[in-house]
Formats: structure tokens, C-alpha cells, sequence
């Protein structure tokens, strides 16, 4: 029992000061106690291993792991397809006039429907809604990814289905005294808790978070703006669009420095002009905003796959790859390169690299020209569009230098309404308990790959080593305490403690005793574990057990101190670039608030004497 205490304070301290990668924190932790009990088994009376290493590896096939990485998986799917898109945008919309309104308003409805379904789809649904609604108001996603976990798990408070803590401890609060809990038993509990809870996380928790962006973000610089060229084609969103105050509505977030109409330049002011086919635009673009308008408007890359063919060549240039296949990534003119003081049409980028050129950034210079004629300089970063295969052969083209972090998949928007009805369908079935929200994600996460809306790779890459590694651990170290008697120790030396104290005093204790514990086990664990426990206590205190159950439903939900504590936890670490220290800073206060707030109700509301 203390090696196991002294395996896991090792891991907490190692997680805590993030000195050591968490994958290799999990690993050496995970095969510490392999070792460790294999070395020294721990057995029964029988004479029977209590603990095998089947029982501490079986966090790799645990239902709460495939349920996290199957609802990662289709989370990649609908951000892919961009099923959320217009949702998010109307929602950003509304609250861009009031950050802190639009988080509490988001917060609230999280918590409201976690109360009724399954929290880790709703956190899957709001963490790319949180994150569009981030950038508009030029916040962090480290600012409110943490916050929406957190308000999903104070949501589980209020029904016995907001959680499946609250249904095992039921279960054995019935099993130990045949007393049956109803559906809204603690509702009025739950949201006085809910609501102390909430205000922590809208008004404190973010001023405790630290600004953190990705990789991405930073190296890229999302402000950096490529001229690119569009052609008006019949019928497009662009053919007959007029500028209103010199702005195109199609063209939004994009500035037009010029338009090419036959042989004609035209230069802004473009007051009352309308677009028609054939006009060619010089437009500065950010690659977002480029991507959001191919996304809507796929028939502009008409054309493309002739761009810079004139003097080739004899080859024919291929067809632009398939939607599915689409990545856009940026390359950069290496020096001495032989594309320095050509230009495109001369170079023959397309039929050389299978890659179709989107934009051009030279050094934040203003260009009014046709790409075409732009006489690439060393240090031109270039954005191109071509297969996977493709973009991936740049690597060993000496004229060009493939930014790795660069490549991203195109959204595939054809998609997006098969995406959304099989990810609405998946969460209804999880929601009403047809399957188990673990069946339900995986069975979802293969549809998705099934009919195309992400294949293989993208789904590879949407699942986290981190998150399976954690877990596994996580798991190993809760089952090898329940085995050698560590948490039955630790809460009868509290309550050795606490001998002669009144009841609200030990259920005051009891309730912080579950809550730190529930950070360390997982939060199924400590509600089986502590309820026999609680209900044991309040039989010998004379008090309704019914009381110390409640104290185990809420003191198990307050998993905020480790991401470790609940699976949304894990769902948001990636999004919100947290590191381990991030959730005991923000969370640790945030148990404290809600323990006092528990004693002051126990007290006050339930009248329990000290």
C-alpha cells in the first residue's frame, strides 16, 4: 500500500512540475506498477493474485478511453466537413458585442444540458463552437476550453442521469440499503452547487488561466495576408455581385487591391461596380479567410489546374486532386533557387509539382499585380493546394522549402449534412440509453470513416497518445490503491481523526476526502469505492445516509484539479494547450469554494448540527 502511495505521489509531482512529457510520465508510472507487483504479487486469501497485470492494463481497453478517442474521432470528422459552421458563426455573431455575456450564456446552456444528457458530447459540440467564438473576441482558447469542461461536470449535479457517477452511487446506495434515489432527489442541491460553481468559472477561472496558443498559431502568425488571384466564373457566388462602401459581400474579410477586367486595370475605389465573368482579382487574403471562401465556393478553383501551364511543356497537367485529398500547406523560395526572377506562368509550377499556387507573401509588401507576373524573390512564402502525395513530394524539391507544420486538409463541405445526422443520431442514442455512450461514439466514429467524411489518417491524427497513455495510468493507479486497501486506509485514519466530532463536521471532511480523491481515481471508482464508506458513517452517526450519498455524487464530480478527474477534462487539454499545472491552479481553488459552499449548505439547508 505505501509503495502504491509513493508510485503515485511520484506521478502527481512529475505531472504537476511538467519537467517530464506526460506520455513518459503515464509510461514510467504504468510500468513501475507492472514491475512493481510483479515482483511483489499481491494475493488473497485463497492464495489468488488480487492484482494481475491483465488489471493493470485494462485501462487500454477501458469503455471511458474508447468513448473519449471515438468522440475525438468525430469531432474531427465535423470540424472536417465544417457541419458546425454556420451555427458557430450566428452564435459568435451574437456575442461578440459581450464576451463575458456570450461565455456565461454558453456556460449555462452546458450546464443545463449536461444536467439531462451525457456531458462529453455537449463539451465535443461547444469546444469548436468556444474556440470560433475565442478568435472573434481575440481571447486564448486557454481562456474558456477549461471553463466548459467544468461547467459540464457542474451540470452532472443536477438529475441522477447528469452523470454516470450519480447512477453508480445510487446503485450502491440501493445495494447496501435497498433505499431507491429519484430522479430529482438532489436537483435543488445540485444547482445551488451549480450555481456557486459557475460563478467561479466565469468570473475567476480566467483570470487564473495563462494565454497559450498552438504551435500553429504562433509559428504562422494567422494575421499574414497572401495576394491571391480569383477568376469570376458564370454563376458563381461572385458573378454579378456589386461592392456596397467599396467592400464585395462575397469577399469577406479580403481586401481587393485590383481587378482585371480584359485589358483594363481597375484600382479601388470600386464604389457601385459589379463583378462580371471573366474579371480577374487581385485580392489580399488571410489563409483562413481563403479557405472559408473555396469552402463556400469551390467553382473559383475552376480553372486552376491551367495556372502557369503556357510554357510547361508538353505535358498534360492533371486533374486537381480529389475534395477528400485536398491539403493546403506553404512552401518558401529556397535561396539560389531556380524559380528566383520567374514567374509563375513561366515556371510551370503545376505541371512541375502537381501543386496549384493560391497566394504569394512577400515580406508584407503591397502588390498590385497579376500573379502570374509576380517575379518570385528568394523568400516568397508560396501557398499551394495539391494531394497529399504531392504536397509530401515538395519535401524533396530543391527549389522550394516545405513548411511541415503548414499542411492542412481542406474542409470537405459536400459532407457536412451527412456528418451532422450521424453525429446528432449518435448523441441521441447516447443521450436516451440505447447504447452506451462508448458503442455509441465508436459505432459513430466508423460511420463517419464509412461514408467518407474523414478517412483514415485524419482520424489517426485527431486521436491524442497523450490522452490514451494518461488514462491507462490513471486507471492502474486507482485500481492498484482499491487493491491494496490505500483508500479504505486513508478514510478511516480521517475518521479516527475526526472521533467525537459532530456530523456536520465528519461530512464536511468526508465530502473534501471524496473530491481530492476523485482527482487521483477516476471518478466511477471514488463513487463506488466511498459510497459503502458513507452510508457505513452515517449509520454510525444516526444521520440519513441518504446525506452522505450526496456528499459522495457531489464531492466525485469535483474532478477539476487533474485532467485525469473526468473525461472532458482530457477532451479540452489538446484545444486549450493546457499542461498539467494549468488544472491544479484553476481547479484546486475551485474544490476549496465549492467544499465550503457544501459545509455552509449541510448546515444551513439540511440543518446537520457541528
Amino acid at each position: 500500500m505505501w509503495m502504491t502511495f509513493a508510485i503515485i505521489l511520484a506521478a502527481i509531482v512529475s505531472y504537476a512540475l511538467d519537467r517530464v512529457a506526460l506520455e513518459m510520465t503515464s509510461l514510467a508510472t504504468l510500468v513501475t506498477l507492472l514491475v512493481f507487483f510483479n515482483l511483489f504479487p499481491l494475493t488473497g486469501a485463497d492464495g489468488h493474485m488480487v492484482l494481475t497485470s491483465r488489471d493493470l492494463l485494462a485501462g487500454f481497453a477501458d469503455p471511458a478511453l474508447v468513448a473519449i478517442l471515438s468522440l475525438m474521432v468525430m469531432g474531427q470528422g465535423i470540424v472536417q466537413t465544417g457541419a458546425l459552421d454556420n451555427t458557430i458563426k450566428r452564435v459568435v455573431d451574437l456575442g461578440a458585442a459581450s464576451p463575458v455575456l456570450m461565455t456565461a450564456v454558453a456556460l449555462l446552456i452546458v450546464a443545463l444540458l449536461s444536467g439531462m444528457l451525457n456531458n462529453t458530447p455537449i463539451v465535443v459540440i461547444f469546444i469548436p463552437i468556444m474556440a470560433a467564438f475565442a478568435k472573434r473576441a481575440q481571447l486564448s482558447p486557454s481562456r474558456v476550453m477549461m471553463p466548459l469542461s467544468f461547467a459540464a461536470v457542474l451540470g452532472g449535479n443536477l438529475t441522477l442521469i447528469g452523470s454516470s457517477t450519480n447512477l453508480l452511487a445510487a446503485g450502491a446506495y440501493k445495494s447496501h440499503t435497498d433505499n431507491t434515489i429519484g430522479f430529482f432527489d438532489f436537483t435543488i442541491a445540485g444547482a445551488m452547487m451549480a450555481a456557486v460553481g459557475l460563478a467561479y468559472v466565469i468570473f475567476i477561472a480566467p483570470r487564473l488561466l495563462q494565454d497559450r496558443a498552438g504551435l500553429r498559431a504562433t509559428v504562422a502568425g494567422g494575421g499574414r495576408q497572401f495576394i491571391v488571384q480569383l477568376e469570376v466564373t458564370p454563376g458563381s457566388t461572385l458573378d454579378g455581385q456589386t461592392a456596397k462602401a467599396g467592400l464585395f459581400p462575397g469577399l469577406k474579410d479580403m481586401t481587393v487591391r485590383m481587378i482585371v477586367r480584359r485589358e483594363q486595370a481597375l484600382l479601388p475605389p470600386f464604389d457601385e461596380l459589379s463583378l462580371k465573368p471573366g474579371d480577374q482579382l487581385i485580392v489580399a487574403a488571410t489563409r483562413q479567410a481563403l479557405t472559408d471562401l473555396l469552402k463556400a465556393s469551390p467553382g473559383l478553383l475552376k480553372g486552376a489546374s491551367e495556372q502557369g501551364t503556357a510554357h510547361a511543356g508538353d505535358d498534360e497537367p492533371k486533374a486537381l486532386p480529389d475534395v477528400a485529398d485536398r491539403v493546403m500547406a506553404e512552401v518558401v523560395v529556397a535561396p539560389a533557387s531556380r524559380m528566383v526572377g520567374r514567374s509563375l506562368s513561366q515556371i510551370g509550377f503545376y505541371a512541375q509539382t502537381g501543386c496549384v499556387v493560391l497566394g504569394i507573401q512577400r515580406r508584407s509588401r503591397m502588390i498590385r499585380q497579376s500573379m502570374n507576373t509576380i517575379r518570385l524573390e528568394a523568400g516568397d512564402t508560396l501557398l499551394v493546394m495539391g494531394s497529399r502525395a504531392d504536397v509530401k513530394n515538395l519535401r524533396s524539391n530543391r527549389d522550394v522549402l516545405l513548411l511541415e507544420w503548414s499542411a492542412e486538409d481542406m474542409p470537405t463541405s459536400h459532407q457536412e449534412w451527412i456528418a451532422t445526422g450521424i453525429f446528432l443520431g449518435i448523441v441521441g442514442v447516447a443521450a436516451t440509453g440505447v447504447l452506451p455512450i462508448a458503442i455509441a461514439a465508436l459505432t459513430g466514429a466508423t460511420l463517419l470513416l464509412a461514408v467518407g467524411c474523414l478517412n483514415i489518417r485524419q482520424a489517426a491524427r485527431a486521436v491524442d497518445q497523450r490522452i490514451v497513455l494518461i488514462v491507462a495510468a490513471a486507471l492502474a493507479m486507482g485500481r492498484a490503491m482499491e487493491a491494496t486497501g490505500g483508500a479504505q486506509f486513508l478514510t478511516h485514519s480521517m475518521l479516527g481523526l475526526l472521533q467525537g466530532s459532530g456530523p456536520l463536521v465528519v461530512i464536511s471532511a468526508f465530502f473534501l476526502m471524496v473530491a481530492l480523491m476523485t482527482n487521483i481515481l477516476s471518478n466511477y471508482a471514488t463513487a463506488v469505492l466511498f459510497t459503502p464508506i458513507g452510508v457505513s458513517i452515517a449509520q454510525s452517526l444516526g444521520v440519513d445516509p441518504f446525506l452522505f450519498v450526496i456528499a459522495v455524487i457531489f464531492g466525485a464530480n469535483c474532478c477539476f484539479a487533474t485532467p485525469l478527474g473526468y473525461q472532458t477534462n482530457l477532451l479540452v487539454m489538446a484545444p486549450g494547450h493546457y499542461r498539467f499545472a494549468d488544472f491544479l491552479r484553476v481547479g484546486t481553488p475551485m474544490i476549496l469554494v465549492i467544499w465550503l459552499f457544501f459545509t455552509a449548505m449541510m448546515w444551513f439547508y439540511f440543518g446537520l448540527g457541528i
